[in-house]
């Protein structure tokens, strides 16, 4: 690979690394404070859009290494979508199936894209987010298919492999540290597999115990694909409570408003997780005092219109009128 010229041999060499980072943003026009800056650590400039992109590779790679997973088999995994999406790219470029397992209120959008990248899919009714419940909740489906069929099936299973976070751990941790030459004081997340968050939580804090890490949650009853609230994460087996040194929750709305002033307060196309962090960030921010903030954006918006048209309703304004006229048009 040579990333000065950014000729490639295949898309698996633009998985990042403290060498190939993804992007930190300096938020500038709507920075809460002067003293306090904050930054967004742009996970969607991964090659398959999201910060997924890393536990996936590790979690693939590693059942490739192993034998585990080998042309004619596939990867099968309970996700709300990103998760999914990162293994199904990866095992594509592996040469390998993957099967995803997901909820049926996860936007259209991302089972489309599964569809597109290749995986095969199981959309069943469940949370937003995978359940850990008994049933027929997503997780316990994929468990159930590898443990029937395992010529065909093996489950990386992210809510339990350690690889999820050292893959944070030996990537985006120093990836923060370099970019930000040792000066973060605090990392902003949001809690899912808590791969992102135990993972380059403990890099940071290595290098300095003084960085705090600061988990936001979204307020109960939420639709926000990825996320989990403390009370959900009995799903995890990865999740560390005495890592994190403040838990916020926000009101999930402000996922989506929050998001959208990034669009157009600094041209930054974040999803609504995205949206959450920044909320909770600034929260931080305006208590006053100095620090170096990095917030990590998971994903953008383009997984999400459905779910920007439910909540922002206004953004939808005239485009059944534009469509028609659009038809219209092309008929004539």
């Amino acid at each position: 690979m040579n990333h000065q010229t950014r000729v490639y041999d295949d898309i698996l060499e633009l998985l990042p690394d403290v060498d190939h980072p993804t992007p930190l943003v300096r938020i500038r026009r709507l920075a809460p404070v002067t003293g306090f800056e904050l930054h967004a650590k742009l996970e969607w400039m991964n090659p398959f859009g999201s910060v997924k992109d890393r536990a996936a590779a590790y979690l693939l790679r590693d059942l490739v290494r192993q034998g585990k997973l080998v042309p004619g088999r596939s990867a099968v995994e309970a996700t709300s979508g990103n998760t999914g999406l990162s293994m199904a790219g990866i095992a594509a470029a592996l040469g390998v199936g993957m099967r995803a397992v997901v909820p049926n209120r996860v936007p259209l959008e991302k089972k489309v894209l599964l569809r597109i990248a290749g995986a095969e899919l199981d959309v069943i009714n469940d949370a937003v987010c995978p359940s850990p419940g008994m049933g027929e909740g997503s997780i316990n489906l994929a468990r159930t298919r590898a443990r029937a069929e395992p010529d065909r099936y093996v489950m990386p299973n992210q809510y339990e492999n350690e690889l999820n976070a050292r893959a944070h751990y030996e990537t985006t941790g120093p990836e923060i540290w370099r970019q930000t030459a040792g000066r973060v004081t605090h990392l902003f997340v949001t809690l899912g597999t808590c791969g992102t968050a135990m993972g380059c939580g403990r890099f940071l804090k290595e290098r300095n115990p003084r960085v705090k890490l600061i988990a936001l949650q979204p307020s109960e009853g939420h639709d926000v694909p990825g996320l989990r609230n403390v009370s959900e994460l009995g799903v995890s087996r990865l999740f560390d409570p005495a890592m994190i040194d403040e838990l916020i929750e926000i009101d999930f709305e402000l996922a989506y408003t929050r998001a959208l002033e990034l669009a157009r307060g600094e041209g930054l196309m974040a999803g609504p997780s995205a949206g959450l962090v920044f909320e909770g960030a600034c929260r931080v921010a305006e208590r006053g005092g100095a620090g170096v903030g990095v917030m990590i954006f998971p994903d953008n918006a383009f997984k999400y219109i459905s779910s920007f048209v439910k909540h922002l309703p206004q953004l939808a304004e005239g485009t059944t009128a534009d469509r028609r006229e659009h038809a219209s048009r092309t008929t004539e």
